[in-house]
């Protein structure tokens, strides 16, 4: 479960709470044959409740039960702690800077809390509060499915009490909180579980009349029930006054969401310059950081359509002027205490609004569009050439003013964008003017699903390039503001932060504009030319020399077996994709011009400047380009015979002892990919025969299938044998919402695992009595490996606990795998593949050679000889190496293993692998002297 930011939190418990509240008192109406004047006689069939009525019934309930459940209690205690943090916060507001419009929110505020407080005392909340404070804390405890267990459960039973009757007067004496509990728990098992929403609802269809004798018939009425009220939409009704508060509420929590984030990125992206972390790390938290933002807004404002418009949140937190809003926002820093029972206010500082609330990207974004409306052409006007005109990417910001820093930020943004959209949509103006079609630029589907995206432009931008694409596409003078939504302006943020940072300058919440020497030596494109290595610098490593070793392999091969066309698919899917990489990663054609287009911005210093001066686009096009080279090359290793032929002979080589260690490569793809290769994951120690047989056959019925589908490039999930993903695949496919990754496709023993695992619900076993964990798909998978219950739930009790995450904690627990996945200590995504396919099509032709120059009889009779393996001749030679196991034909086999010994790291794409310790501290890493919040710190907006 991801985490929310504090408003859809609230939202969340609002909901549940009413939906509480609802249940109970409806159940107490129903069977109840008088009632207080001040009591609806009838039960609530919609969900809603007004303040008032929320006192009501509030009462109604303290009334007839005798003891409301702690988790109750708990989750009216969040609510009143969430509307008491806003309300402080608004009164902070009024105190720096007197503002009508937040005086009366506070005043709504204030009516609203004193509802809350008068309704939790109804409910014997005070009491519960002080026996909170001396109970121990329970670091196993999990609140957030106890409460679940208690509302869609073990939700009460409808009560039928005379009336005035109370529990307490028909109860059996006994007081204890948890007896009375459960006894009331128990009567209620049969109540349906409400319906939870799943996105939009269908709009219903309207009844039809029916006809009989002539006469039409109405329809009957249908009896509204709450069955039918997802969880999600009860709510407290509120006045106007109300519902701009709860606007409020969303929109800074929103920007508090935001800024967190930013400053977090910030962080990752020095490390990219400053330390080496891999690019495509920094690229795939930020796309899920972006997501998160996203996924917030959307959230929010499905509770106010209309307002979700960045324009709309900046007017709304800055009352429609960012300049009298300046003083009027703090940021303070507080030392608390381990058990974070004190804490102290040691500094305070006035926000820098338009810095921290994105407004100068904003701007640059709006000018931009506008700009580019004008003439559709790709070309800035006049005026606006003035401005951004000889932008120098060496200019010095560490001598310059404020003022200077920021103008030479605003002159890259605008210049780089328009190098973004002249390349994403050249293909439609090119169209338009070579070939004469007429292509309305404003109409046009620029996403990254739309026929335009046919054809390969960009790698790891393209659905915010066809977002802005399409902006600045519409027509002169139409406004486009309503369309920025605020990830849009978070993402150009975190693009713009990236250069910055390498160039020595970074955003701090204290200190303002940090501006330190950059870092030597970096450049952007880094870790893009290791991949790729275009200039053939390390043999064994790059990813282009690898497509082109293997396809002079593939030929050979066919000539093996008078087959010239043998791995045609194989080869069109690589030429494929070497020509993407080759001519839209990390360099575009854009960079030598092209035809009725403009040239790059950036060619008085850097032709391709779109990616050499964006650490941003190198990061998450080098994240797009990992799991595409993955992807492919995982579909073309599962259609040759020799990986898994390989790995079978080097294991029965390895158990009889004619190879004394494991040779590193072979060791670790059968120890990464066990399932790949054999039955269950199970190594097999002797029977090799068998082992393989089995294997094969297990996956053969799926052959035809796999081969049929595999021009689309996208067909792993119909591999026979290779169906692992790696963790940036799954990111990616999951839309970089980890949430919606399968458990399936969590590497066991991630950070992700254990935090998926702490997030299980514990059950006690009936058999053993023991605490356990639910039955999950993960669980199951962890269960495999040996994994016992009680280790899982140990280990994870020192993970933070779903509710106290906050989506910065989220982000670190999922760098540290993404950077595991990438160039740590499970790097499934750093192994050139290429390359090892390469490997293992050449050691079979060493052993062909050596073992035809002997005439070795099982290499005779697979090669020569028996017209079963005329088509399949090596396969033929492992399968009879592995039944017959002829002495002279494995002492050959395992000395060619060894000739030489290829280790893992000679095909990774890096210079070296990294080790990542238990806390996340890189190796050798030195802690940053420019934190501010010190261990045991933490800072508040």
């Amino acid at each position: 479960m991801a985490p929310l930011n504090p408003y859809l939190a609230y939202k969340r418990d609002t909901s549940r709470l009413m939906y509480w509240i609802v249940r109970e008192s409806n159940a107490i109406i129903a069977s109840s044959s008088t009632l207080p004047d001040d009591v609806p006689k009838t039960p609530n069939t919609n969900g809603q409740v007004t303040v008032s009525s929320l006192v009501t019934l509030s009462k109604l309930i303290g009334k007839h039960i005798g003891a409301v459940p702690p988790t109750i209690l708990g989750l009216f205690d969040a609510v009143i702690q969430a509307r008491t943090a806003a309300y402080e916060t608004f009164q902070q507001l009024v105190a720096n800077k007197p503002d009508p419009d937040i005086e009366r929110s506070n005043a709504s505020h204030r009516h609203f809390l004193n509802a809350l407080s008068e309704a939790f005392e109804a409910l014997g909340g005070p009491a519960w509060a002080e026996k909170e404070k001396s109970k121990p804390a329970d670091p196993t405890a999990d609140n957030q499915a106890d409460l679940e267990q208690v509302l869609f459960v073990n939700t009460f039973a409808a009560l039928n009490l005379d009336e005035g009757a109370t529990l307490d007067e028909e109860d059996d004496g006994v007081n204890d909180d948890e007896s009375n509990l459960e006894s009331q728990q128990n009567q209620a098992r049969q109540r349906p579980r409400p319906k939870k929403s799943t996105g939009k609802g269908k709009k219903r269809k309207s009844g039809k009349s029916i006809k009989k004798k002539g006469k039409q018939q109405q329809p009957t009425a249908k009896t509204p029930s709450l069955d039918e009220v997802p969880v999600e939409s009860y709510r407290i009704i509120q006045d106007e006054e109300g519902i701009i508060t709860d606007y409020l509420m969303a929109v800074y929590a929103l920007v508090q969401e935001w800024a967190e984030l930013r400053v977090y990125l910030q962080e990752v992206w020095r490390e990219v310059a400053y330390e080496g972390l891999n690019s495509a790390v920094a690229g795939a938290v930020s796309n899920i950081a972006i997501k998160m933002i996203e996924r917030s807004s959307s959230a929010m404002f499905v509770y106010f359509p209309g307002h979700d418009s960045f324009e709309t949140v900046m007017n709304t937190i800055t009352r429609g002027d960012p300049e009298k809003a300046q003083g009027i926002f703090i940021m303070a820093l507080h030392e608390i205490s381990l058990d974070q029972t004190r804490h102290r206010k040691f500094r305070e500082v006035d926000v820098d609004v338009k810095e921290q609330f994105l407004m100068y990207a904003y701007q640059d974004l709006v000018d931009f569009v506008t700009d580019f409306q004008k003439n559709r052409n790709g070309k800035p006007t006049k005026r606006m050439l003035q401005q951004i005109g000889n932008w120098d990417p060496n200019f010095d910001l560490r001598h310059a003013s404020k003022a200077e820093r920021l103008k030479w930020r605003r002159c890259y943004t605008i210049n780089w964008l328009y190098d973004l959209v002249n390349l994403f949509s050249g293909i439609v103006a090119q169209r338009n003017t070579m070939r004469g079609e007429s292509h309305k630029l404003e109409s046009a589907d620029w996403s990254p699903s739309g026929p335009s995206n046919n054809r390969r432009r960009l790698f790891g931008l393209n659905e915010f390039a066809g977002v802005i694409t399409h902006l600045v596409m519409q027509k002169p003078g139409v406004d486009i503001r309503e369309k920025i939504l605020p990830h849009h302006v978070f993402q150009l943020q975190c693009i713009v932060d990236s250069l910055a940072i390498s160039r020595g300058w970074s955003i701090n919440s204290f200190r303002g504009h940090v501006v330190e020497a950059p870092p030597p030596g970096f450049r952007p494109r880094r870790d893009i030319d290791l991949f790729l290595d275009r200039d053939n610098k390390r043999a064994g490593s790059g990813f282009l020399q690898g497509v082109d070793i293997l396809m002079w392999f593939f030929a050979k091969d066919g000539e093996l077996h008078g087959d010239p066309l043998r791995h045609n698919t194989e080869c069109r899917l690589l030429k494929s994709l070497e020509f993407d990489f080759v001519n839209w990663l990390g360099e575009s054609r854009y960079m030598d011009g092209l035809t009725d287009m403009p040239p790059s911005r950036f060619s008085a210093t850097n032709s391709n400047g779109l990616w050499e001066y964006s650490p941003f686009l190198c990061g998450v096009g080098l994240a797009e380009g990992l799991v595409e080279a993955y992807r492919y090359s995982f579909i073309i290793l599962d259609r040759l015979p020799e990986p898994i032929m390989l790995v079978h002979l080097h294991n029965m080589l390895v158990q009889k002892g004619y190879i004394a260690a494991p040779v590193g490569l072979y060791g670790a793809f059968q120890k990464l990919f066990p399932e790949a290769f054999f039955v269950n994951g199970k190594i097999p120690t002797s029977n090799f025969g068998a082992a393989i047989k089995v294997r094969t056959a297990q996956s053969s019925s799926r052959r035809s299938r796999a081969r049929g589908t595999l021009d689309d490039g996208k067909a792993m999930g119909t591999n026979r044998f290779s169906k692992t993903r790696s963790y940036l695949m799954s990111c990616e496919e999951a839309g970089w919402v980890p949430d919606r990754i399968p458990d399936v496709d969590i590497p066991m023993l991630s950070h992700m695992c254990f935090h998926r695992i702490r997030q299980t619900e514990h059950i006690v076993d009936l058999v053993t009595g023991r605490k356990r964990l639910k039955d999950t798909d993960l669980v199951d998978l962890v269960r495999a490996k040996g994994i016992s219950d009680e280790y899982m739930i140990e280990i994870t009790m020192n993970l933070p606990k779903k509710q106290e995450m906050s989506s910065r904690s989220l982000l670190s627990l999922l760098k540290l795998d993404i950077s595991s996945d990438i160039c740590g200590m499970i790097p499934l995504s750093s192994l050139n593949y290429v390359w090892v396919m390469a490997q293992f099509m050449g050691l079979f032709e060493k052993f062909e050679e050596s073992l035809k120059k002997i005439r070795n009889p099982v290499y005779v009779r697979a090669y020569e000889t028996s017209p079963m393996w005329r088509t399949q001749k090596r396969v033929g030679l492992a399968y009879l190496a592995l039944h017959v196991q002829e002495e002279e034909c494995l002492r050959v086999m395992a000395r060619e293993f060894q000739n030489p010994r290829v280790e893992f790291v000679n095909h990774i794409y890096w210079d070296g692998l990294e080790d990542v310790d238990a806390v996340g501290v890189r190796t050798n890493e030195p802690r940053s002297e420019r934190e501010e919040a010190l261990q045991g710190q933490c800072a508040i907006m």
